[in-house]
């Protein structure tokens, strides 16, 4: 009787018990098939060359813009997408165009009621989204628009999210100075962890500390090289400069932005509030070309008081310098009214027509925010130390 498929299958020896009665002998070698690995190129870097490139101690108001390691082939990548809110969209573009991309197609629109409606018309999975918005005025609309934006890309399946947050608002209140105070820098922190973003790049925050806010990675990059690289252009003597810093509070920053000015001296504009506010300089002026830098100006009160304060200490001319040109009522007026010489700020806010004026002079952040968006999505180093 024959055996069932089964039966005759139960009945087989199994192939190491073959193996084990020399039933099964391994082919001879002539007749094996031999497959080698195909061998690979050592580990490069991109372009061949080291992920960071020093740069180099050089003098007085050189640039000191971080070196360029973006692919000449960026345009056929398509997992890096930029996509802009409406804050900024000028100095959106202006980054795509410094990467060689096109900003993503976006409808950002807003019902009657002023509820905020977005949706992403390209396919973003699997991509690595930036999403360049910053929290100016009116604050609490592009925020609740960037928040919007986040949870659109992280319902899209993009692999990564980066907030691009330029001016970062709340970033004053970053400590309780007083009772039953809140501390909105870490509320707005939560907000945009919580929404989905995977990473921020901020530039210039009102204080460092604000970094530990975040639960995810921070990149916080400073618009001071973009200042430097201006002053270069301009003829001073370096031994005719000082850095003054407007308040106390913002010495840190002030002596960090000398010693890249050829380690220029620093002064500082004491102010004190007893009944009247006294205001005290600590350093020399006279005869001196003094900078004031700050991180922004707001309504440019403590930087026009500190200004008056350099002329009647016989300061020869007074720049003002900032990141962040938040301008409120009355900056316009103080600003314009003669005691500097020139205003620099950067175009992390936009700044409409109605509040520019002859001493101002407005530099572009869109390479060195393009730079560090490729160093990010590239892995490469942002920091040039």
């Amino acid at each position: 009787m024959p055996l069932s498929y089964s039966a005759a299958a139960a009945a087989a020896p199994s192939p190491l018990a073959a193996r084990s009665r020399g039933l099964l002998r391994r082919p001879p070698r002539s007749a094996r098939v031999v497959v080698r690995c195909k061998k690979i190129d050592q580990l490069r870097a991109v372009n061949g060359i080291p992920p960071y490139s020093p740069v180099s101690n050089r003098s007085l108001l050189s640039p000191v813009t971080l070196p360029i390691i973006r692919d000449a082939n960026i345009k056929n990548d398509t997992r890096l997408r930029i996509f802009s809110g409406t804050a900024n969209p000028s100095l959106s573009q202006e980054i795509a165009s410094y990467l060689g991309l096109e900003l993503g197609k976006i409808n950002i629109k807003r019902f009657a009621d002023g509820e905020i409606y977005v949706q992403l018309q390209e396919s973003v999975r699997g991509c690595d989204v930036f999403l360049v918005q910053p929290t100016c005025p009116p604050a609490n609309e592009n925020l609740m628009e960037l928040l919007i934006m986040i949870d659109a890309c992280r319902r899209a399946s993009a692999k990564n999210i980066t907030a691009v947050i330029p001016y970062f608002g709340y970033a004053r209140a970053d400590r309780k100075s007083q009772g039953r105070e809140s501390i909105a820098a870490k509320l707005v922190a939560n907000m945009i962890t919580e929404a989905g973003a995977n990473r921020v790049l901020v530039c210039d925050l009102h204080s460092s500390q604000a970094m530990g806010y975040f639960d995810i990675p921070v990149d916080h990059v400073y618009g001071q090289p973009v200042i430097l690289d201006y002053l270069a252009s301009k003829t001073i003597c370096s031994d005719d400069l000082v850095v003054v810093s407007p308040d106390v509070g913002g010495v840190a920053r002030a002596r960090a932005f000398a010693k890249k000015l050829s380690d220029a001296p620093l002064a500082i504009v004491d102010k004190r509030r007893h009944g009247h506010n006294v205001m005290n300089l600590i350093g020399d002026v006279r005869g001196k070309v003094a900078v004031m830098m700050d991180d922004m100006i707001d309504t440019a009160g403590t930087i026009a008081k500190g200004a008056e304060l350099l002329h009647q200490e016989g300061a020869r001319e007074v720049y003002a310098c900032c990141t962040h040109a938040v301008f409120s009522p009355p900056a316009i007026e103080r600003l314009s009214s003669g005691l500097f010489q020139e205003v620099i700020i950067t175009n992390t806010i936009p700044l409409k027509e109605d509040k520019s004026f002859p001493q101002l002079t407005i530099l572009s952040v869109a390479n060195l925010l393009g730079e560090t968006i490729w160093r990010v999505h590239d892995d490469c180093s942002v920091s040039t130390k």
